[in-house]
Parts: structure tokens; sequence; C-alpha cells
């Protein structure tokens, strides 16, 4: 059984948030792989599945952000899910906007919603890193990451898709292969390279054909050649 979190806050005034796209996330992939409804449990809402043959736990705490260690060590120990099939998807300021990188453990960077699964948990759970890139100013992260995503921002819906397609790659121990799929999903279209225009076909009346040689003249150039050499 795999838990996957997706990290946001409650409330409607918060769900274009940058910092809900984990959240964005989970409600994808509970509605393209045919999940169950969702349901308040754990301090949350949870709903369950099945890709390709493994029971799929999602969850979204509903303890706001700062608090979603609560809510995620209280469904990891009731279902008694070890903390290394424990997945939290969540937005993320180091990687650049449309980027998807993965790893185990290490710190929070900052994130308050790992820092409190950190503390309620422990850092050896996978983390899904959804890159919304970084407004340049730490003193501006607050308000950035808590702001909606602009409309230019086109790359947020095929990256949350993208990240739901390629999910079962994840879920299989195969991180690499989930980075990948992911990058191919969301790679731009390439441009379509301009076909050379085709020729004109070359038509056999529109070429002149050889002067003819006439015997005539032929024949006037060896009687000449030959009273040269007569005179000689």
């Amino acid at each position: 059984m795999i838990l996957v979190v997706g990290l946001g806050n409650p409330g409607s005034e918060y769900s274009q948030n940058r910092h809900n796209i984990g959240f964005m996330a989970a409600d994808e992939l509970v509605r393209r792989h045919s999940f169950g409804p969702w349901r308040a449990k754990f301090q949350g809402m949870l709903a369950e599945g099945n890709i390709d043959g493994v029971k799929v736990l999602a969850l979204k705490p509903m303890t706001y952000m700062n608090l979603s260690g609560q809510s995620v060590a209280a469904a990891a120990r009731f279902l008694k899910i070890p903390v290394e099939d424990v997945v939290v998807v969540h937005d993320e300021l180091d990687v650049a906007p449309g980027r998807v990188k993965v790893k185990r453990g290490g710190g929070a960077g900052g994130h308050n919603g790992l820092k409190s699964i950190d503390a309620h948990l422990g850092q050896n759970y996978r983390r899904v890193r959804l890159g919304i890139g970084h407004p340049g100013d730490k003193d501006r992260v607050s308000g950035y990451v808590l702001a909606d995503f602009a409309k230019a921002e086109t790359w947020v819906t095929p990256l949350i898709d993208a990240v739901a397609e390629a999910l079962p790659k994840l879920l299989a121990g195969d991180e690499a292969g989930f980075m990948n799929k992911v990058a191919v999903l969301t790679a731009p279209p390439k441009p379509k390279k301009d076909k050379p225009a085709p020729q004109a076909p070359i038509v056999p009346s529109m070429i002149s054909p050889p002067a003819p040689v006439s015997p005539q003249g032929s024949l006037a150039e060896a009687l000449k050649a030959a009273l040269e050499r007569k005179k000689d």
C-alpha cells in the first residue's frame, strides 16, 4: 500500500495558489485513475484506488500547510504504512517552472509542509518536487507561493496531467523513468520543418535537340582536305 500526499491549504481562496499545486496533483491523480470518492479522515480528505495492482491512498491534509504532518502521520500510523511507502507531492521553489524532480529524504528547504511531516514522521519519504520557480528575492517568497498562478503560466495543467499519467512508474520504483516520462509529456512540440518546394518535371519537348550534322557539309570538308594535300 502506498500513501500519496498532496500538500496545500484548504479553502476556495487558496485553491489556485502556487502553494496548492500538490492538492491539484492529488485531485488529478484521483480523477485519472478512477479512485473512490474523497471522504473526511485523518484530519484530511482521503480517496482510495488501485494503480497497476498497487493499492494507493491519496491524502490531502486539511490542517493547513504548516501542520500537514499531523494528518500524514495519523494516516500512516493507523494504516501501518512505513515512511518509505509515503510519497509527498509539493511545490518547489528551487526547481524551474514546469519541471519535476524526485528525491528521498533530505532537508525541507524552508517548506513548512515538509518541516511538519519531518517532525511527525521522519525524513525517509519520497518527495515529488513540482517546480514553480523562485521570485528572486527571499522576502517575496510568502506572497509568491500564496498568490494564484498567472494566466501566462500555461505549463501548470500539462505538468499536473503528466504527473498523474506517469505515476505508475514511480509506484513501481522507477524514479528516473517517472521523471523522463513527465519530461516527454510536457515537452513543447517540435517545430515542423518546411518541405522544399517540388521542382518542375523536365518535359522532353522542352529540351532542344542537337543540331543535325549535314552529310553534305562533311563531304565538302573531306574534298577540301584532299585538294590541300594534293597541292602540297
